[in-house]
């Protein structure tokens, strides 16, 4: 995990499997091997962890959005580099861990992130889908497990999974490897919702930007809160929740908001 000391920059590095793009304190992460079905290689692994660090640590980012190129929203793991068929990308981005602590990063990263689906989500993509805040599909989009048919379990993605899937949902899509369409998967609580092709853009960029319009500090302490207490027993849940209470009530966006609601003006958060 990230030191909270370091200070990441972009400058310098060359993505080869991502597009990154920061804009009104949105950073919009774009997977961009559309060739390979954006299925996830060591380089890709290796640069979505460098890029969810960065955007853990950098002020500028308040919202993450995750989108993908072309046809695929991504097919999980990629089986050549897998199966030592194909050697992954060089890239000069710094090494920072391994492909089993995407969800570590994404769950750890207490910023929004929102997961922009235009396409299928296969297999080991569901990691992306499950640890994110938001997930929003295409209707045609379609998601799928389908590891049991090539004698493989999705061992690393239950973790994820059943906390957004209801045990009996995430067992029987695991366990048989059906697909889900997008309406279905809204259903079972994997997405937000399913939305007409046209709106997906529409639909995330007007939530990023409400959601960039929020208190900052306070959004982060707060989701931050919401990981560690869903650990934690019930009677340790609330004495804990309590302390973070405290903090955020001295905290300056928590001034701020009192002030400016008091003053009958917008906040303008730092």
């Amino acid at each position: 995990m990230s030191g909270s000391d370091e200070k990441l920059t972009l400058e310098g590095l060359n993505f080869t499997t991502l597009r990154l793009n920061l804009q009104n304190h949105i950073f919009t992460i774009t997977l961009n091997r559309p060739e390979r079905k954006n299925a996830i290689n060591p380089t890709m692994s290796n640069e979505l962890i460098y890029a969810f660090d960065y955007a853990r640590q950098s002020r500028d980012v308040r919202v993450v959005v995750i989108a993908a190129e072309g046809d695929i929203f991504c097919a999980g793991g990629d089986l050549r580099t897998m199966s030592g068929e194909e050697s992954a990308n060089i890239s000069n981005v710094p090494k920072r861990g391994e492909t089993d602590e995407i969800s570590l990063r994404l769950r750890h990263l207490s910023k929004p992130v929102i997961a922009k689906i235009q396409g299928p989500v296969l297999a080991g993509a569901l990691l992306l889908v499950c640890n994110t805040t938001h997930a929003f599909a295409a209707d045609d989009a379609y998601f799928s497990a389908p590891e049991i048919k090539r004698g493989i379990w999705p061992f690393m993605v239950m973790a994820g999974l059943f906390r957004v899937m209801s045990k009996r949902d995430g067992l029987d899509f695991i366990m048989r490897g059906h697909s889900l369409t997008a309406k279905e998967a809204e259903k079972t609580g994997l997405i937000n919702q399913a939305v007409a092709r046209d709106m997906l853009d529409e639909t995330v960029d007007d939530l990023a930007t409400e959601l960039a319009s929020l208190a900052p500090g306070t959004m982060q302490l707060g989701l931050a809160a919401y990981n560690r207490q869903e650990d934690l027993e019930f009677d340790q849940a609330l004495p804990y929740l309590r302390q973070q209470l405290d903090h955020c009530l001295k905290s300056d966006d928590a001034k701020e908001g009192i002030s400016a609601f008091l003053e009958k003006r917008q906040p303008e958060w730092r």
